[in-house]
């Protein structure tokens, strides 16, 4: 018996072993992120365990792919010192509102949520192609709600982006604060700030607490707190 369960393990190993290697790249952990890869937790996995140098090498072929348009800007000393930022001007055929500065997870991540959610839901429950986002900005050098004695805010590292309307092709717009309590732009931005989790380390909108009833803040920091 003792010999039939070893060969019964070993057996289990190689199916194991076999079923892991045949697995596609985008539900394998291990695997190097592509652009191509589908919304989810593994996909949010790869996203925060990015090098510095991988991070850059997928913001420069989403450039090319026309998925963003970012420029590097050169580090800066100070209160809040800023290493490895681009601003970002676009998001492919999506307006902003203004140009705002990202450090490259940022970048990255946003890239791939306007691409992979909001144009999709924009289309599908708005009923017209996204066109622009209105942003209140990203890097600001501040303490979190502005308290004295906080810690700094993810803004004074450019890791957040707060956004507050969304507009369309057939010149319609939805902003974060008169759309959420309205039916028939809420499940719009209920479903977008969702979506945020797969690839912000935290989404915060109007039910989080006053100070984001007019904007979502899409941060870095965590891993998939939305709300």
């Amino acid at each position: 018996m003792k010999g039939k369960g070893v060969i019964v393990f070993a057996l289990l190993v190689g199916a194991a072993w076999l079923g892991y290697r045949s697995l596609p790249p985008y539900y394998n952990p291990f695997a190097p992120l592509q652009l191509s890869d589908p919304p989810g937790r593994i996909t949010q996995f790869k996203l925060r365990r990015l090098s510095a140098e991988q991070c850059q090498a997928l913001l420069a072929e989403a450039n090319q792919r026309h998925l963003i348009t970012s420029q590097k800007v050169a580090d800066s000393a100070g209160a809040c010192p800023l290493t490895n930022v681009v601003r970002v001007r676009d998001f492919g055929d999506v307006r902003l509102s203004s140009s705002f500065l990202a450090s490259c997870p940022l970048a990255l991540s946003s890239a791939l949520f306007v691409e992979q959610q909001a144009k999709p839901l924009a289309q599908q429950l708005m009923g017209s192609p996204l066109r622009q986002i209105d942003h209140f900005g990203s890097y600001a050098c501040r303490n979190i709600y502005h308290r004295e004695n906080a810690r700094l805010s993810e803004h004074a590292t450019a890791d957040a982006l707060d956004i507050s309307a969304f507009r369309f092709a057939n010149g319609k717009s939805v902003t974060v604060l008169k759309g959420w309590p309205r039916p028939e732009t809420q499940p719009f931005l209920r479903a977008l700030l969702a979506s945020s989790c797969n690839y912000y380390g935290n989404g915060l909108g109007p039910e989080y607490n006053a100070a984001h009833a007019n904007h979502f803040h899409l941060g870095m920091r965590g891993y998939g707190l939305c709300r």
